[in-house]
């Protein structure tokens, strides 16, 4: 989630799938109208080497149905390597493994979506 000015990103929570796109994407639609959201970013697993691969396909047919739930766009961005970097910070924050794993996906995604909104500011 960002601040109102799009300055800043910070962690949210995280949602656990349930098997349904369905119902997952109604939660998300929750959040969005709860939050108040203009915009929702999904993470774009691409290769290393920056190609789409089957999870970057995979990715982009959900983002695009969930753009017809949600009521707001929906776009994607580039993920890689930001699972690694939350890890690093939470390491270097001294957080033991088992906490880490816990928090690690929605620090990886406020990762994320400050590239974005840094993106956007440039």
């Amino acid at each position: 989630m960002s601040d109102r000015s799009g300055t800043i990103a910070s962690p949210l929570t995280v949602l656990q799938r349930t098997g349904s796109h369905q119902q997952d994407h109604r939660r998300i639609k929750a959040l969005v109208e709860e939050e108040e959201a203009e915009r929702v970013i999904v993470g774009l697993p691409l290769s290393l080497d920056g190609s789409v691969g089957p999870a970057a396909r995979g990715a982009i047919a959900e983002a695009e149905e969930l753009g017809s739930v949600v009521g707001v766009p929906v776009e994607t961005f580039d993920e890689r390597l930001t699972t690694v970097s939350a890890d690093r910070m939470l390491i270097e924050q001294r957080m033991r493994a088992e906490a880490r794993r816990r928090v690690v996906d929605k620090i990886a995604a406020a990762v994320m979506l400050q590239s974005w909104l840094d993106g956007r500011q440039a």
